[in-house]
């Protein structure tokens, strides 16, 4: 294949010009490929719940912008330094890095990459540079350097992962999440078995997914009466869950979720992305008795490590991800897309460049 990592090139994309505003398809250009990136075609492309928070402005508020950051791919070109990678390999995106040679990629305990730090701001991770333009010249900012709502985007090498190509393509792009369902869910393991229990969970298409993903008990907080979640929650687990993990970005739910957790040994995981960056408030005394709580990027995986192995599990359904794909459309649709998920009727939207 000839060498074509220095050329523009000319797509169709999905460009936000004002906060919550109906995503604009238009023909976008591609600037040519920097050091140590990869320019990928986008076969399909998920959408997730964080792309709502920052479709709202909540954590950036920078305009024009291509949101998407969940993708499967072919790689279309390499710039220099990629090493590992070539055309037609195909590949999902990530959000974090993975450089395995730094400080933090080394440890077993932090999957924090400091070649290519995460940062939510604009900008490629190395230049803090656009790779996009609109078809007059002017800048489009990317989305934690990904931008997969576009029929091709230049992604960092630490970004991306080779990924077997036998894998379907719109579970592959599942495999870039965060987290695998919007919601707060906690679970309790003890001398009786495994409790999963998910609260603050919108009734319906949820609650329906989550019995065929093992959840054997939903709490609805507006069915609870002068009751509140932790107390439906220490019922049901005998004085509360060993672990708890929130998952829909909501300080108030962070409080109830590290409440809901045993005294003396709780657990407590932030994964969601507080849709207001609002602080959380805890029981001080909550604390002192053993309690902990933490966040947690990309659920701990080293994304190059581990990735791989989850699509394997995927293969040997080990690792059921069909039930989470709820809706299909093109990339024509996309605001279909985001109007089933603001309404609660989609989990995941898998969005085809090509339908």
């Amino acid at each position: 294949m000839d060498d074509v990592s220095g050329s523009c090139m000319a797509m169709r994309g999905n460009k936000q010009l004002r906060c919550a505003e109906p995503l604009i398809v238009e023909e976008i250009v591609v600037d040519p490929l920097k050091a140590y990136e990869i320019r990928l075609k986008i076969v399909c492309t998920s959408l997730c719940h964080s792309d709502i928070t920052f479709w709202r402005a909540k954590a950036t508020t920078v305009f024009p912008r291509i949101l998407g950051h969940e993708a499967y791919g072919v790689v279309e070109s390499v710039g220099e330094h990629v090493e590992g990678f070539a055309a037609g390999d195909t590949v999902v995106t990530t959000f974090l890095g993975q450089c395995d040679q730094c400080p933090g990629c080394a440890s077993e305990h932090n999957n924090l990459c400091t070649t290519a730090p995460f940062v939510f701001g604009p900008g490629m991770r190395r230049d803090g540079t656009t790779r996009f333009r609109d078809a007059q010249g002017n800048p489009l900012h990317d989305l934690v350097a990904v931008s997969s709502f576009a029929e091709y985007t230049v992604v960092d090498v630490t970004q991306v992962v080779k990924i077997d190509p036998a894998v379907p393509p719109k579970l592959a792009c599942l495999l870039s999440l965060r987290r695998q369902h919007r919601g707060g869910s906690c679970m309790e393991g003890g001398q009786g078995g495994t409790r999963l229990i998910s609260g603050h969970l919108r009734a319906g298409v949820r609650w329906v997914s989550g019995k065929s993903f093992g959840v054997t008990h939903f709490v609805n907080p507006s069915q609870l009466g002068n009751s509140s979640v932790p107390e439906e929650i220490a019922k049901l687990t005998g004085g509360g869950a060993d672990y708890s993990f929130e998952c829909i970005g909501v300080s108030s739910v962070m409080t109830d979720a590290f409440t809901s957790t045993k005294p003396g040994k709780g657990k407590t995981i932030i994964l969601g992305l507080e849709k207001d960056n609002k602080p959380i408030s805890l029981p001080s005394l909550d604390l002192l008795s053993g309690k902990c709580v933490m966040g947690s990027y990309f659920g701990g995986l080293k994304p190059k490590t581990d990735v791989p192995i989850l699509a394997r599990k995927c293969m040997n359904k080990e690792l059921e991800l069909d039930g989470l794909v709820t809706h299909e459309v093109g990339l024509q649709e996309i605001n279909t897309a985001f109007d089933l998920l603001l309404q609660g009727k989609s989990l995941r939207c898998i969005i085809w460049m090509d339908k």
